[in-house]
């Protein structure tokens, strides 16, 4: 039988992933070691309330509430206990003492990523964080390592479970979003307070971690346009099914080129329509996929599930496997690059199509008007559908819908359309607007 060095692994939180890491590592610690070439001894788990309830038994001699006299013993720390404060200190206590760190906290990288990196880079240490995205979805590594070598173009996620949930109940059940998000609460796929999720804000994090990755280039969560779902009607998954599309919310991050010839990226997150044909619009439940175009790989798409204890659980253990073999090998870690430091473009400079339906007078010359409207802006149609006119019957002019779809163009063009046809007279109202994405 082999015998392997140890490695000494302090655990920070025990929610519903971390108490899952730890029961995995006790339960399956002769396999780990063997993948690792190391023996992945659990010292101890930090915890604020040694008595709450937890998702699993587990040894009570593990726990204390001393989170910093049991990093300075550990060779790998892994935090999971999220938020900003004091996951933050403690991962900087970490890899200042030259620990290697695990973490799932995707609101501690978007908002402090650069410090981190910086910090582990100047003693030589490591920091992963394969969970903070996707869940269970490799997409880290693959960005990290296997397409180092290429060109990212674009990536376009479902990456969050809760969201994704409540859309595809709308489209498949025609649910409305109250009565979908219910559900989603029902089920426990959304918080009690299912703002961070619906608002798109946990989006946005996970785009800012992908496009700060992916195009070695550190991209600041406030440079991510964020848009969320609570605005999407069921009369909009309705006409989205009926033209070819299903709407899902995307975290997108995108390599472009402006005007003037400068080479800088875009990350954003909002909801659009995705043609029924593309592999995104397949995407149920709470599942997560993110679809990735490269310049000599071209289109890949990672599909699994994207939040739960132990399925994200098994990204943590993942990290934790290449931090013990980087123990062994021995050597520096290896640093973040960000080293393109590429510009970040605002939303307006993004080349986009939309599709807007309008409630318009049943009065001739409507459509030239409208027309007139887009070219005034350079928004050029690509097609157009006018439903029915309504007759009140009261000898007063009727009304009809209008649903225009546009050819690509800039985002800042296409917003100043909308504001436009706002404020003319034969518009009643524009009762949606979407952005059409993947066609």
């Amino acid at each position: 039988m082999i015998e392997y060095r140890n490695v000494r692994v302090a655990l920070l939180g025990a929610g519903s992933v971390g108490s899952q890491v730890a029961r995995l590592l006790l339960e399956h610690g002769d396999e780990l070691a063997s993948r690792a070439g190391a023996g992945l001894e659990l010292v101890g788990i930090a915890v604020r309330d040694l008595g709450a309830p937890r998702d699993v038994d587990l040894p009570k001699e593990l726990f204390t509430t001393d989170a910093q006299s049991l990093i300075l013993g550990a060779d790998i720390v892994v935090e999971l206990i999220g938020g900003i404060e004091p996951a933050r200190t403690l991962v900087l206590q970490a890899l200042q003492s030259g620990a290697d760190v695990v973490t799932g906290n995707k609101a501690l990288l978007a908002t402090h990523g650069p410090e981190l990196f910086a910090a582990a880079e100047q003693v030589g240490a490591q920091l992963y964080y394969e969970a903070a995205v996707a869940g269970a979805i490799p997409i880290i590594r693959p960005l990290h390592d296997s397409l180092a070598g290429d060109r990212i173009e674009r990536i376009m996620g479902i990456v969050n479970g809760t969201t994704n949930f409540i859309l595809d109940l709308m489209d498949r059940e025609g649910s409305t979003f109250e009565a979908a998000l219910a559900t989603a609460t029902e089920l426990g796929y959304a918080e009690a307070d299912p703002t961070a999720d619906v608002e798109g804000y946990d989006a946005a994090q996970k785009a800012a971690i992908l496009a700060s990755l992916a195009f070695h280039t550190s991209v600041p969560l406030a440079a991510v346009h964020r848009e969320g779902i609570t605005a999407v009607t069921i009369e909009q998954v309705r006409a989205a099914r009926k033209a070819g599309y299903v709407v899902k919310i995307l975290a997108t991050a995108e390599r472009l080129t402006d005007e003037s010839g400068v080479e800088g990226v875009s990350a954003r997150v909002y909801p659009a329509l995705v043609p029924e044909s593309h592999p995104l619009a397949s995407v149920h439940g709470a599942k997560n996929a993110v679809f990735v175009e490269a310049e000599a790989a071209g289109d890949l798409m990672f599909y699994g599930a994207g939040a739960g204890g132990v399925e994200t659980a098994s990204a943590v253990l993942g990290d934790l496997v290449s931090a013990a073999r980087r123990h062994v090998i021995g050597g520096p870690g290896i640093a973040e690059s960000t080293q393109s430091a590429l510009p970040v473009f605002p939303i307006g400079t993004v080349r986009t199509r939309y599709q807007i339906t309008l409630h318009v007078a049943d009065a001739p010359g409507v459509l030239s008007t409208v027309a007139g409207v887009l070219a005034k802006h350079g928004v050029s149609v690509e097609t157009v559908e006018q439903t029915a006119a309504t007759d009140p019957g009261d000898g007063t002019a009727g009304t009809a819908n209008l649903v225009i779809g546009t050819h690509l163009a800039r985002e800042s063009d296409l917003a100043a359309t909308v504001v436009a046809l706002r404020n003319e007279d034969v518009v009643v109202e524009i009762t949606s607007v979407l952005r059409v994405v993947g066609a």
